[in-house]
């Protein structure tokens, strides 16, 4: 019964978690400040000699991300014109990525050399799985090859780790050196990325304990 207490645990942890998170950005999402999440992104973009990579809007809530294959920031709806305190954080950590990508930041040349595996194996793993526990007993290298896929879709969760607590470090220390955000604001605004950051951690906690389970499965010591 232990790895099914884990995983009720990591349940609810994420969903405290996502919940904190969304009441975080609405709470700071009201904290008036002087530039729009687009201008912040781009004074960012260019305070660090990066004028080749384009800040644009993105439709729903919370899908702001980097992408290195086309060079844009994508902002969403309710950070691209927002002048407050949660969009210039979230404008700011997006343009951490970027400036990862323009110094070649380790971690996230790793992370971007597992993505192409990851995007491979995502459409397969569940069905390699399930197939490979039905048919455990006679074949038991599906589940093998299942678990490897998975094991490295876990591995690109704890690689994102460092590569999302970095772009913060850098988002608020800029945020703090240009004095867009300091005192109150400067608080608020690492208080939200923080909390952003507990998000990836319960996922890589969750993968690996999914991959935990299926490797006993595949033991023959399922709990």
């Amino acid at each position: 019964m232990g790895i099914y207490v884990i995983f009720i645990v990591i349940a609810l942890v994420s969903y405290l978690v996502q919940s904190s998170l969304k009441n975080k950005f609405e709470r700071y999402s009201r904290m008036p400040i002087g530039m729009t999440g687009k201008e912040v992104a781009e004074k960012m973009l260019h305070d660090n000699g990066i004028y080749d990579v384009k800040v644009v809007s993105t439709n729903g809530m919370l899908t702001d991300h980097y992408n290195p294959s086309d060079k844009t920031v994508n902002l969403s709806e309710g950070v691209y014109a927002s002048r407050s305190v949660a969009a210039a954080a979230v404008a700011a950590h997006e343009c951490g990525h970027a400036v990862q990508h323009a110094t070649k930041y380790s971690p996230l040349q790793m992370r971007s050399a597992l993505v192409p595996i990851v995007s491979f194996a995502s459409p397969w793993i569940s069905w390699l799985l399930l197939g490979g526990i039905l048919t455990i007993n006679v074949f038991p290298v599906l589940l093998g090859i299942g678990i490897l896929l998975f094991a490295m879709t876990t591995i690109f969760s704890f690689v994102t780790l460092p590569v999302e607590i970095n772009a913060s470090q850098r988002a608020l220390a800029w945020l703090d050196r240009t004095g867009i955000a300091v005192g109150r604001d400067q608080e608020a605004a690492k208080d939200a990325l923080k909390s952003a950051a507990y998000t990836y951690v319960v996922a890589a906690l969750s993968s690996l304990a999914t991959l935990i389970y299926y490797v006993m499965i595949f033991l023959g010591r399922r709990d």
